[in-house]
């Protein structure tokens, strides 16, 4: 069997993934990314795991001394196995031998905590803990087995070879939860979704059908009732509607999307067009009516939850980061499926600007929750101090529920595997960053090619290939939804295309060159009127960049005399425009009555009203990296 060293290989559908052998990202503002994340991430991430115990509950396990001294909430085996999952990518991208030690180091401590008949978690099943699956609406068991499985598939994908014996461990939990749940057995479901897709990725590694079965009952059972009501209501773990019947995502963000994207994998494999086609009308309203424009999702705090249609308030955004890791998800799988251009514009804007929002510039923070309206300013966390739950104000280095900062690692190790993809006809290009390509398609044609870009600032992606095509074959250009008045170049010949799809087909030789000019000048954007919360608002985009006022640069730009983002609005007759290299747009004060009661009638202007101003506004990808600020993405106009 042929492993494609990628996060996900559907064995049908529209298009084929290219493998992290197959495409190198080799700079630019993604590269840079990657090299933090490989450099400083991985080794945070692994500090904090060691110094909360949480790798340390295996050694506990193993030693037979559990329940005492397990630290950590019940799904902290899960951010162990998301870091082994990262660190895997990570090899797999760059080789590097001092990652490989610390795999296997942390490896052996999983395997050594696995009990014989595969069951494998620190918080159930001993004498003082509660019972194996007895906790199934909170108990996360498996769940934690979902990211062990995908751990394995990465370590499977990128070192075949390798004698760690992660992959058998894996193999052991999954054929015990075929056992337990499958035909005859414990007819329930996981109240967090996540053994879905990964039950189908681990059948695609081995070849065992009997995993895709069983990820195929999940999905089936979901939404029947299985599981206790509870406060938030069954809709909370999508146990209220069956997933064929359910036309949009609802309940926990994070948990509606990794459900969605394992029933995409089933629909594929079983060829059920049904099921596909319910999916794919559950992410166009999701995106249509419960979408943030930074592409986040989740406007409820309490149950990090989706709230109803056009519910979308800026300053109660939760957009939690691992639930755009989980809309990614989706949407890949989606585009696999089915190949159409909206599903790469919805993974660009989660990449953009919430994955790469949520680490610091030196990837040893994060944030766990992305507002797009900071009222006060917050105060910096403290480098040696775990957060008891993210605020949006600041990142912090770690949390007592920190899903997001692995999620956000393995995501950026495996990303080049989201850059492009090939199908009989020839190769598509998803997202654009400077990249070497060289793969074969189905038919054994070689392609080799080079993208030189310095999108997203930049909106020219030039395409030079790198070797003679032995036949006629079609490149692929993702043209964004907001890209009106692209431009396609070929041998010095312009034209005109349209947001979707540019196609250049021909047998290339070694040197010619394709250019996409996307129009990255910097825009307003409108909500629809039905999202009240920002009716009269514009935001800023420049390509696919959302960008946000920061009090920092309103204080600046005001001399001083504004320090409050609510006491200005912006003025939409002057455009937002470029001024070395940052987006400037015009403000005009317009500071708040002070009052005893916060209604009444229309007020004349205070005295100061009126002045204007320009400010620098900065991609949201890089707001609170200067100190503690207020910010907003929509400004009153």
């Amino acid at each position: 069997m042929t492993l494609i060293a990628s996060p996900v290989v559907p064995t049908r559908g529209r298009l084929r993934p290219l493998a992290l052998g197959e495409v190198t990202i080799t700079g630019g503002f993604w590269a840079e990314r990657q090299h933090v994340n490989g450099t400083a991430t991985l080794a945070h991430i692994e500090h904090w795991l060691e110094r909360e115990g949480w790798i340390g509950n295996f050694d506990l396990a193993a030693a037979g001394e559990l329940p005492d001294g397990r630290r950590g909430r019940e799904f902290s085996d899960s951010e162990v196995y998301k870091y082994l999952e990262a660190v895997a990518w990570e090899i797999g991208r760059t080789g590097d031998p001092a990652l490989e030690d610390r795999f296997r180091k942390v490896a052996a401590r999983v395997a050594a905590a696995q009990e014989p008949d595969g069951y494998l978690n620190t918080k159930f099943g001993r004498p003082g803990q509660g019972e194996r699956w007895s906790a199934l609406e909170w108990g996360h068991e498996l769940y934690c087995i979902g990211h062990l499985l995908q751990a394995a598939v990465a370590r499977a994908r990128t070192r075949p070879d390798a004698d760690d014996g992660l992959v058998e461990v894996a193999r052991r939990a999954a054929d015990l939860v075929c056992v337990v749940f499958g035909p005859g057995g414990i007819e329930s479901v996981c109240g967090h979704a996540e053994i879905e897709p990964a039950l189908v990725e681990f059948a695609r590694v081995t070849g065992d059908e009997r995993y895709l079965d069983q990820a195929a009952l999940f999905v089936e059972r979901r939404g029947r009732g299985t599981l206790r009501d509870i406060e938030f209501g069954r809709s909370y773990y999508q146990d209220d509607v069956p997933v064929r019947d359910a036309t949009v995502l609802r309940g926990h963000a994070v948990r509606a999307g990794y459900l969605a994207a394992g029933a995409v994998d089933v629909a594929v494999e079983r060829g059920d067009e049904e099921l596909l086609a319910a999916l794919v009308t559950q992410w166009h309203n999701t995106v249509a009516r419960r979408t943030y424009l930074t592409g986040g999702v989740g406007s409820h705090h309490q149950d990090e939850a989706f709230g109803d249609d056009w519910v979308l308030p800026p300053d109660r955004a939760y957009s939690e980061t691992c639930a755009s890791v989980a809309s990614i998800m989706f949407s890949w799988r989606l585009l696999l499926a089915r190949g159409s251009a909206h599903y790469a514009d919805l993974i660009e804007r989660n990449l953009v600007n919430v994955v790469a929002t949520s680490s610091s510039a030196e990837g040893t923070a994060f944030f766990y929750a992305n507002t797009l309206h900071q009222r006060t300013p917050g105060t910096p966390a403290a480098a040696g101090e775990l957060s008891p739950r993210a605020s949006s104000s600041v990142r912090a280095p770690w949390f007592e529920v920190s899903c997001c900062p692995p999620n956000v690692a393995r995501t950026l190790a495996s990303l080049a595997a989201y850059v492009a993809t090939v199908d009989d006809d020839g190769l598509q290009l998803h997202q654009y960053a400077p990249a070497a390509i060289r793969t074969t398609l189905p038919s054994g044609m070689a392609i080799a090619l080079d993208v030189e870009t310095g999108y997203p600032r930049d909106g020219v992606i030039r395409v030079r290939v790198r070797e003679d095509a032995a036949a006629p074959w079609t490149l692929s250009l993702r043209v964004p939804a907001w890209a009106e008045g692209a431009r396609l170049v070929v041998d010095g010949s312009e034209e005109a295309v349209t947001p979707g799809t540019a196609l250049v087909r021909r047998a290339f030789r070694a040197g010619d060159v394709v250019e996409l000019h996307l129009p990255v000048t910097p825009r307003f954007t409108a909500a629809d009127p039905r999202i009240d919360a920002v009716r009269g608002c514009l935001a800023v985009e420049r390509g696919p960049e959302v960008l946000c006022l920061e009090s920092v640069d309103l204080v600046a730009a005001s001399a001083g005399r504004v320090d409050d983002i609510s006491g200005v609005r912006l003025d939409p007759a002057v455009a937002p425009r470029d001024v070395d290299g940052a987006v400037v747009v015009r403000l005009r004060r317009s500071p708040a009555h002070s009052r005893p009661w916060p209604y009444g009638g229309p007020d004349a202007e205070p005295a100061g009203a009126g002045e204007t101003f320009d400010v620098p506004l900065v991609p949201y990808h890089d707001w609170a990296e200067r100190g503690p600020s207020t910010m907003r993405v929509w400004l009153p106009a």
